[in-house]
């Protein structure tokens, strides 16, 4: 066995034995030690390394004796962007983390004089923008419009899923806390919108309100910039689809009555549940569920055709609510119902998790994995088709079930297409009518 060993060839073709006769004697050294001598070596590596050791056990007993340092809470989202339950009582945000184009982040810390318990509550700001346009253009398949106008930016309403919350940071500001309390208000819309009616290029198709943020949200009660633009609607016959979940709207009565005469308008009251406190904790500046169910009466008594819209449907926490929706607000006078399912686009991903694992936390797991499921695995899926309704099993039925208490109560189908016949543009003052206008 020795002799065939010996006699493989390496790679260069010399024989092993070959080889070992050219290496020559193996050099004079210590000796080997053998099994019986480890355990010596070993005991005098930790003599040698005691030292050093004593040093790394004394410093982690002086980190474990010492006190853990002062870290502001924070639930998934920017460490130190959590605000005080009692400083943002009323709000629906937990938290206002710096928008996503800031290049720097602020966080609160207590620095052991106890100030953040002297910062005051958060209070509502509102400041003046003053634009060049008032109409916004989109060419979204996903919408049945393709005109909006939006009179304010932020929403005191505070629902904490609003998918507008985004576009507070294009102000520099965050979509937390800082879109329900920083405001702003476009006091001159209404003259801006009669100019634009007025350019003898405007081709009129329905305008929407209240597609960004609700057009009767609080502040409107003070500025009745909203009425002002139903009034110039008016004025000019043009059509206009409401959506909002205030009793406000029913302020306009005597605007909006006259418009529906003519096929100029309808309106879509938002209901996300008929549950009082899971509204207040959802939407806690908005109307509650009996307010916007008395809103559908007061609009369907008065002529104005009056939908109403699940929107969001969120799993696992409203979605159940849907044949009870229907059958209340068609009781109250709906005639058309739609639907939307939670949408979490960029920084609203956060702080609905945020807001979800505070408010809900035995749930939070599971909704957040219906989610998932309906999106492919992530948070939100912003394509076409599909950010709106989702994918999915869940989606699916989810889908059918409203489909099936709309179509029993007579609220599916194509919904009410509004006029532009009536639109005309008023002739500035001091002009001759002709003999046919």
């Amino acid at each position: 066995m020795s002799r065939e060993r010996d006699s493989l060839l390496d790679p260069a073709g010399t024989t092993v034995a070959a080889a070992r006769a050219a290496r020559g004697p193996r050099p004079a050294g210590p000796k080997a030690a053998g099994p019986k001598a480890a355990p010596k070596a070993k005991a005098a590596a930790l003599a040698v390394n005691e030292p050093r050791a004593n040093r790394i056990l004394g410093r982690l007993a002086q980190e474990k004796a010492a006190p853990p340092p002062v870290v502001p809470p924070a639930l998934d989202g920017e460490v130190g962007s959590v605000v005080d339950g009692e400083r943002r009582r009323g709000r629906g945000a937990v938290s206002n983390a710096a928008g996503r184009f800031e290049p720097a982040a602020r966080i609160l810390f207590d620095d052991g004089w106890q100030s953040l318990e002297d910062l005051p509550p958060l209070r509502t700001q509102v400041m003046e923008e003053r634009a060049r346009t008032v109409i916004t253009r989109n060419q979204s398949p996903d919408v049945a419009f393709d005109r909006s106008i939006n009179a304010y930016r932020g929403c005191e309403h505070g629902c904490v899923y609003c998918f507008a919350r985004p576009t507070h940071a294009y102000h520099g500001l965050s979509a937390g806390l800082d879109f329900e309390t920083k405001l702003f208000v476009k006091p001159d819309a209404p003259e801006l919108l009669a100019r634009e009616l007025s350019q003898a290029s405007y081709q009129p198709r329905v305008i929407a309100m209240g597609t960004n943020t609700d057009p009767y949200q609080p502040i409107e009660k003070r500025y009745e910039v909203t009425r002002r633009l139903l009034e110039v609607l008016a004025e000019f016959g043009h059509p206009v689809g409401i959506v909002t979940k205030s009793g406000l709207v029913a302020r306009d009565i005597d605007i909006l009555a006259p418009m529906a005469e003519k096929g100029l308008v309808k309106v879509a009251i938002s209901i996300t549940t008929l549950d009082p406190h899971l509204a207040r904790t959802m939407e806690p500046r908005a109307a509650s569920p009996h307010v916007r169910l008395g809103t559908i009466r007061r609009l369907a008594d008065a002529g104005i055709p009056t939908a109403v819209l699940t929107a969001p449907l969120i799993p696992a926490l409203n979605d159940m609510e849907v044949e009870r929706i229907l059958d209340a607000a068609k009781a109250a006078g709906a005639s058309e119902a739609g639907y939307v399912m939670l949408r979490l686009p960029l920084e609203i991903a956060d702080l609905f998790r945020e807001w979800l694992v505070t408010h809900f936390p035995d749930k939070a797991r599971h909704v957040l994995g219906l989610i998932r499921q309906m999106h492919g695995g992530k948070d939100y899926d912003s394509a076409f088709g599909k950010r709106m309704r989702g994918d999915g099993p869940y989606a699916w039925t989810v889908g059918r079930r409203f489909e099936i208490a709309a179509r029993r109560l007579g609220l599916a189908g194509r919904g009410l297409k509004l006029t532009t016949a009536h639109f005309r543009r008023p002739k500035p003052a001091g002009v001759q009518l002709s003999l046919f206008d």
